[in-house]
C-alpha cells in the first residue's frame, strides 16, 4: 500500500503508520486476512466520530451566534451525515486506499457509501491520536467545513425527517417516533427495516446500513406519497 500517497492526498504526515494502517482496515478485510497485523478500524472510528462532533459543534457555535439550538443540530446532522462524510472521503481518495473484502469492494449504492464514511471517520480518530486535536480539527476545517455553505444556501440541513416533524406537528400536533422493526445481514453489512408512526400507528417503513438512514427512508416514504402536504389518515 502506498501511503506516502494517502498522507500527499490528505496533507498529513504521520508519525506513526499503524494508527493509518487501522483507520484503512474495514472489518470484513480481516475476515479473509487473518493474519493482517492491524486491527479493523471500528474503535479509530467511534474515536473520530467523536472529535467530528465537537468541532463541527464548536466551529458552528462560533459562526451563528444567533441561530438556536435546535437549528444548530440540523447543520450538524447535514454536515456529519453518511452521505456528506462519503462524498469527502471520495474527494480525498480514500476510497483507493480502505482495505475492505472483495465483496465489499465490488458493492455499490448505500453499503459502500457508509464503508467510505466510517473510514473517513477513523481516519480522523487516526489523526487525533498520531497528532493531537488542533491538527484533527484544522483537517476537519479544511475538507469538510467548505461544505457547510452550500448546505445553509440551498436548505439542505432540512432532511426528510425534519420535514415530516413539521409538517406533523403543524397539522397533528404530533412527534413522529421511529422503531426498528427488523434487522437482517452480518455485523459488518447489517440492514435496518425502521417503521414511522403516528402516534401508535405504523404509517410507513424503510429500510438502509444504519438505523438513521433507515428512519429517513421511512420518512421519505410519506413525504413522496402526500408531497409536502401533510400525511393523511
Amino acid at each position: 500500500m502506498n501511503l506516502p500517497a494517502l498522507e500527499s492526498e490528505i496533507g498529513l504526515r504521520f508519525r506513526n503508520k499503524d494508527f493509518l494502517l487501522e483507520a484503512l482496515t474495514h472489518r470484513s478485510y480481516l475476515n479473509e486476512n487473518p493474519d493482517w497485523k492491524q486491527s479493523n478500524n471500528e474503535r479509530l472510528e467511534f474515536l473520530g466520530d467523536a472529535v467530528l462532533e465537537l468541532v463541527t459543534t464548536e466551529y458552528l457555535f462560533n459562526e451563528y451566534p444567533k441561530e438556536e439550538e435546535g437549528q444548530l443540530t440540523l447543520f450538524r446532522a447535514a454536515l456529519v451525515n453518511t452521505r456528506m462524510l462519503s462524498r469527502i472521503a471520495e474527494t480525498i481518495g480514500l476510497q483507493k486506499y480502505l482495505l475492505v473484502s472483495r465483496g465489499e469492494a465490488q458493492s455499490s449504492g448505500r453499503a459502500s457509501e457508509t464503508i467510505l464514511a466510517d473510514g473517513f471517520e477513523a481516519l480522523v480518530g487516526a489523526i487525533y491520536m498520531d497528532q493531537g486535536y488542533i491538527h484533527a480539527k484544522n483537517f476537519i476545517l479544511r475538507v469538510l467545513i467548505p461544505y457547510l455553505g452550500e448546505i445553509v444556501e440551498k436548505g439542505l440541513y432540512k432532511d426528510a425527517k425534519s420535514l415530516l416533524q413539521e409538517i406533523a406537528q403543524e397539522e397533528y400536533k404530533l412527534t413522529p417516533t421511529y422503531r426498528v422493526i427488523e434487522e437482517s445481514g452480518p455485523d459488518h453489512q447489517k440492514i435496518f427495516r425502521v417503521g414511522v408512526y403516528f402516534n401508535e400507528e405504523l404509517k410507513a417503513e424503510g429500510a438502509g446500513p444504519s438505523k438513521q438512514e433507515a428512519e429517513v427512508a421511512a420518512a421519505k416514504h410519506i413525504l413522496k406519497e402526500v408531497g409536502t402536504g401533510a400525511p393523511t389518515g
